[in-house]
């Protein structure tokens, strides 16, 4: 009981008699153990809406069937005109790889040179080129300090943790990704020939 409903009581008590201070004191344990239930309740409902509202959240992502994706990782509404203009620009020529199969700093530096596998390219400008970074930096992965920036998939230490167990052609061809992602044409990577499945 809290100190102010006792100070209460106790000052109610020395005017009243006995028989009152009781009865005076019993309703005022009822409204403190009705509002402390109250508040108890307040505080499970709030509790319950909001994991409620977090799991709707959180399996919002989880409702997508996996074969809708395509790519390997669920690209959110904000990164989705980066990766149409990352598509765009990139699997007109070859296939669009997905950016975690090479480190940042190699997506990095083919965004910044206009010499692209011996041919010229006309890089990209602003907005375009900043939209299809932030979809690059936001899938690729990290590269080591002691690590030399890779530009072909045999030497990339992300795709060969990708592929565990596959043996690849030597040399890695962007066209040998169909042998095995037979979607790999439409950006689907997740599309397995039957004998990956």
């Amino acid at each position: 009981m809290s100190i102010f409903l006792k100070r209460k009581i106790r000052d109610r008590k020395n005017h009243l008699p006995k028989s009152d201070r009781q009865s005076l004191q019993q309703s005022v344990e009822r409204q403190f153990k009705r509002q402390f239930f109250g508040l108890l309740l307040v505080i499970v409902t709030w509790s319950l809406a909001m994991g409620w509202l977090l799991a709707l959240a959180t399996n919002a992502q989880s409702a997508t069937p996996t074969a809708e994706i395509g790519t390997v990782d669920v690209v959110p509404a904000q990164y989705q005109l980066g990766q149409e203009l990352y598509l765009e620009n990139c699997s007109t020529c070859h296939i669009g790889l997905p950016p975690a199969v090479l480190p940042t700093q190699t997506w990095k530096n083919l965004l910044e040179d206009s010499q692209h596998y011996g041919a010229q390219l006309k890089p990209l400008v602003d907005p375009q080129r900043i939209l299809v970074w932030k979809y690059l930096l936001t899938f690729s992965r990290l590269q080591r300090d002691d690590e030399e920036t890779p530009y072909r998939l045999n030497d990339s230490r992300y795709f060969k943790a990708l592929h565990p167990g596959v043996k690849l052609p030597r040399p890695v061809q962007l066209g040998s990704c169909v042998s095995c992602h037979q979607s790999a044409n439409d950006y689907n990577f997740r599309r397995l020939t039957p004998e990956w499945k």
